[in-house]
């Protein structure tokens, strides 16, 4: 497949790619879109063969659904059986990083929602993705674009080495703002009584979603994992996600013991080292990438998946980052991270590397 790349960074520059992109999406074909987020592997959400070739793509399995992009908040009225609380919910985070998951209806088909009776809409910030999904006129699913279980991408370099050939059109705009998939939440009917079930954590929080609803409840599925039987309500919940082609393994432990046991790896190992800018001056100055001061949350987002791809490219024995602390955007990071370390944390204890530094 001969694959377009166009560059896009004022819309109205650009018209007649964003009608071309539509096109090919409305004819069946695929486009990888920038979004706020991450960038999605485009095709229309109502075209069933569509799903089936963004699921090929991927090489995703069928069973784990995909999200539409709408163009308009009130656009899920013709896919989906909303609420007030949907309303609530779009009137605060939309457009922006929020997917929420409704009943469908028909025109929306189960190739899409992998097999569910619900479907997961998202209308994102993005003016490109607005652009295209307006213009095309479709609700366009859009899962991550990269290989199934491989770091999302969150500039256009990733996308073309995973999808190049693979699609019809690969839209360049930028770096993403936020670096992190979507908030994703699950509106649950108790008799009056309408509550969240927090999926997927991202740039809107447990906090901010409290704002809105009295009862939000966290997903134990945020750290651990689904059984082989069970399906998954949204994406990233039962599969291997977001891994680097060498091991990952999370540190768990006070700054200065894990920052001495870092020290201690860099003489005996190859090692890959994801760390604060803080901690770079006690470093040695190989394979290590820095995501942002400590306390900058908003700098891991939106650095840690391009540091993951990086490491595939330097091929290190082992990687090692922080294990994210759990509190605000925390609580996405620590979800991308524990599922791209597949589970392994390593807890390093104070007295065995207390030694100074």
């Amino acid at each position: 497949m001969n694959t377009q790349i166009v560059k896009i960074e004022k819309v109205e520059e650009h018209i007649s790619d964003i009608r071309n992109a539509a096109s090919i999406i409305k004819n069946g074909g695929l486009v990888v879109i920038p979004t706020e987020t991450v960038y999605g592997l485009g095709g229309d959400g109502t075209n069933p063969q569509s799903s089936k070739k963004i699921y090929e793509a991927k090489g995703r399995p069928s069973d784990n659904p995909l999200i539409i992009h709408i163009a308009h908040s009130a656009d899920a009225e013709k896919y989906a059986h909303t609420c007030e609380l949907y309303y609530d919910l779009a009137k605060a985070f939309m457009p922006g990083p929020l997917t929420v998951i409704l009943p469908k209806k028909d025109i929306i088909p189960k190739e899409t929602t992998g097999g569910l009776d619900t479907v997961a809409v998202r209308c994102p910030s993005h003016p490109v993705a607005h652009a295209v999904i307006e213009c095309a006129g479709v609700p366009i699913s859009a899962p991550s674009a990269n290989i199934s279980g491989r770091p999302s991408a969150t500039s256009a370099e990733y996308v073309v080495e995973d999808f190049y050939g693979r699609v019809d059109m690969i839209i360049d705009g930028g770096a993403c703002e936020i670096g992190l998939e979507s908030t994703i939440v699950m509106i649950k009917n108790d008799g009056e009584k309408k509550s969240l079930v927090l999926l997927r954590p991202g740039a809107i929080t447990y906090d901010a979603l409290c704002c809105v609803c009295e009862y939000v409840e966290i997903s134990p599925t945020l750290e651990g994992t689904l059984k082989e039987d069970e399906h998954p309500l949204s994406p990233g919940m039962k599969y291997k996600h977001y891994a680097p082609s060498s091991p990952l393994v999370l540190l768990d432990g006070e700054d200065d013991a894990v920052l001495n046991f870092l020290i201690s790896e860099q003489k005996s190992k190859n090692c890959a080292i994801i760390c604060y800018d803080e901690e770079t001056k006690y470093l040695e100055d190989k394979l290590l990438l820095p995501i942002g001061a400590k306390n900058d949350l908003r700098s891991h987002g939106k650095m840690i998946f391009a540091r993951l791809r990086q490491c595939d490219r330097l091929s290190p024995e082992i990687i090692y980052a922080h294990l994210p602390d759990k509190s605000g955007l925390g609580l996405a990071l620590y979800n991308r991270m524990i599922r791209a370390a597949a589970h392994t944390v390593l807890k390093i204890e104070k007295d065995d590397f207390m030694k100074g530094v």
